[in-house]
């Protein structure tokens, strides 16, 4: 599992292959990410957007935006935690998604945004 806290805020992510989705012959490799966002300050937040940087294993980048997260913008007051699940498709056995949240804080209204550690998804038996 990966890590990070920013201004208080903590995203950990973990991720598995996910054969179902996935069509080895065909160059078609999905992956599952489960994240949760930890608030640790002391403001309650809402998160407002996502910004995904996604690079497969040619080096190839692709970015994704939007509003919150699987169709959900959630407020967390100090202490709450909120998780999702979501997926990713490469043309390749190994890639790697990082990015950031935009949040913002109610008690002011003022947004910053929160960093989501870059984190690898693998075919299981690519680096063994």
């Amino acid at each position: 599992m990966k890590s990070t806290i920013t201004n208080g805020i903590e995203i950990s992510v973990k991720t598995r292959y996910y054969a179902p989705q996935s069509d080895p012959k065909n160059s078609h490799y999905f992956f599952v990410y489960e994240i949760t966002i930890t608030n640790k300050s002391d403001y309650t937040v809402k998160l407002l957007k996502r910004h995904w940087d996604i690079t497969d294993g040619f080096g190839e980048k692709r970015v994704v935006e939007g509003d919150g997260v699987v169709g959900e913008t959630p407020t967390l007051e100090p202490g709450d935690s909120f998780s999702y699940n979501s997926g990713c498709d490469f043309i390749t056995e190994i890639g790697t998604m990082s990015g950031f949240y935009t949040m913002k804080k109610l008690v002011d209204h003022s947004e910053f945004n929160v960093l989501i550690p870059k984190f690898l998804m693998e075919l299981p038996a690519k680096l063994n």
